[in-house]
């Protein structure tokens, strides 16, 4: 008999590329994995792992087993959903991502109403920018994530994942309180050509958003400084030093020297609950997904 916890090693290893991956998606030490693959190869007679350079790949062998693993744990998966649903009682663990903003405009809210209305079901959340938080859902490591796109740059969302729309968040531009638009009841971003702009750091799906836009306002986006956290690029902004693109979702009080101003041609994020297809029928899920869904009925994103 195959050790369903061996082949749940074995599936992080295929997923994640590398022993310390596998442990770190499956919270446990790289030792725990190596000595599961050891005895998942002793059960099976064959080698799975082989050695490729200061890491490890799967043998032929390995690749085989591993798909074999990958469609066992989707259908446990299932069975648990459907053993849950029948039982309808929202219990046991649910792993929850969101980028920064969302996390901070719609946790707070969602978690303490499923603390008080589910007290056996534990919750545990994350920052993650949208597509590592789509990669973890799909690799099993979260069980739900909050993601986002823009009405003019969308992000894909891959097969077997189902999705719920939580808001339309507006975004608008945050300029020093001295800059000659500050008084304006709207701008256009072809205006602010000449700035020096704040962005998200690099690699990441709203910097290429951003990018995208303002290119295709005209003109080529001078970036002097890169920040992935809301409130640092608005310090920035406090001192002089640009202008950033400022979601009103989790923005919380506007700093002193910050002048935000409503862009005439709306800007706007859709923000997403994913989860895997597999798991839908699960009590837990959905009430995470609904406990969202209200935290961003009490949110005015604009």
């Amino acid at each position: 008999m195959l050790n369903l916890e061996r082949l749940r090693t074995l599936d992080a290893l295929a997923r994640h590329g590398s022993v310390s991956g596998a442990a770190e998606g499956l919270h446990v030490t790289t030792s725990a994995v190596s000595q599961q693959m050891a005895k998942l190869e002793r059960e099976v007679g064959q080698q799975l792992l082989a050695r490729n350079g200061r890491g490890v790949r799967l043998t032929d062998a390995g690749r085989l087993l591993a798909d074999h693993a990958a469609r066992i744990l989707s259908q446990v998966e299932v069975a648990q959903s459907d053993i849950e649903a029948q039982r309808g009682r929202v219990v046991g663990e649910v792993r929850i991502s969101a980028f920064p903003t969302a996390a901070r405009g719609l946790f707070p809210a969602a978690i303490r109403a499923l603390h008080e209305g589910h007290p056996e079901l534990r919750i545990r959340s994350r920052e993650l920018e949208p597509e590592a938080g789509i990669r973890g859902v799909i690799r099993g490591d979260l069980d739900l994530g909050v993601v986002l796109d823009w009405s003019n740059k969308r992000l894909p969302v891959p097969g077997g994942l189902a999705t719920a729309h939580l808001l339309d968040d507006a975004a608008d531009v945050a300029m020093p309180v001295d800059h000659p638009l500050a008084g304006r009841q709207e701008v256009d971003l072809e205006e602010f050509a000449d700035d020096d702009w704040v962005s998200w750091p690099e690699g990441e799906f709203c910097h290429d958003w951003l990018m995208f836009t303002l290119r295709s306002k005209g003109f080529e986006p001078r970036i002097a400084h890169l920040a992935g956290e809301y409130h640092t690029q608005l310090a920035l902004i406090a001192a002089g030093l640009g202008v950033c693109v400022a979601p009103r979702l989790g923005r919380g009080a506007v700093p002193e020297g910050v002048a935000i101003v409503p862009v005439r041609q709306k800007m706007r994020r859709h923000i997403h609950a994913v989860w895997r297809i597999d798991a839908d029928r699960r009590p837990s899920i959905r009430a995470a997904v609904e406990a969202l869904c209200e935290a961003a009925r009490m949110v005015d994103g604009g």
